[in-house]
């Protein structure tokens, strides 16, 4: 068997889903850092946000130029490309919704027991994104979260990688409407809501709305996909 095959093999191959009590322990485990270590959870949900941007950037045709990561756990995905339209529009609102359905997209994943090819594509997604980095902080940022996630997916049992992919899915689901809500209260003429209402003419507010309704959706999606594990045991 060459590299490729095994390689291939392992990446389709299932793994056994956790207990019960170990998901839903993981999944109080993402609250607990959804709320007690939000700067660092939040880098994880800008890295999300910002890969959003950019890859809808790239489907609708944009010059995807870069990406920036700040200490400030705030973000910038830069494109070229026409100023309106919709993959402008497109590209603007792929941001706050991206964590939510990366994470709702794991949930699948896990529901079907791919542990190890959703920590793949993980590593994989950070790995393109590592290529577009424009800045030093975002580089350390990116290959510390490339490094982590890849060695993990590799090196862990089967059983740990389980563990490893509900913890970092409960944690996207869970942390992703907390950046709405900052938006919401905060504002400002430079965010992704204000962008779209001066692109489109549909008010800040209606767009930030969306975006909490959206990131709620894929919360209570994901939480219907993993409960049958949950709760049926």
């Amino acid at each position: 068997m060459n590299l490729w095959q095994h390689l291939w093999q392992r990446a389709l191959a299932e793994q056994p889903v956790p207990a019960a009590s170990t998901v839903a322990i993981l999944g109080l485990v993402a609250l607990a850092l959804v709320i007690a270590v939000w700067p660092a959870t939040r880098m994880g949900v800008t890295i999300a946000h910002e890969g959003g941007h950019a890859l809808v950037a790239v489907l609708t045709g944009r010059r995807l130029t870069g990406i920036r990561l700040h200490s400030d756990t705030s973000g910038l995905t830069l494109s070229r490309g026409r100023p309106h339209g919709p993959g402008m529009v497109a590209t603007l609102a792929s941001g706050y919704p991206a964590p939510g359905l990366l994470g709702f997209g794991a949930a699948w994943l896990l529901a079907a027991g791919h542990a190890v090819a959703m920590l793949w594509l993980l590593t994989l997604a950070l790995a393109l994104m590592l290529l577009m980095i424009r800045n030093f902080y975002g580089l350390l940022v990116m290959v510390v979260a490339l490094l982590g996630v890849g060695a993990a997916s590799w090196y862990l049992a089967p059983l740990h990688q389980s563990w490893l992919a509900y913890l970092v899915t409960w944690t996207l689901l869970l942390s992703a409407p907390r950046p709405v809500f900052e938006l919401a209260t905060r504002g400002g003429r430079t965010s992704d809501s204000a962008q779209l209402a001066r692109t489109t003419g549909i008010p800040t507010p209606v767009w930030t709305f969306l975006f909490g309704v959206l990131t709620v959706a894929c919360l209570v999606g994901g939480v219907a996909v993993l409960a049958p594990g949950v709760l049926g045991r």
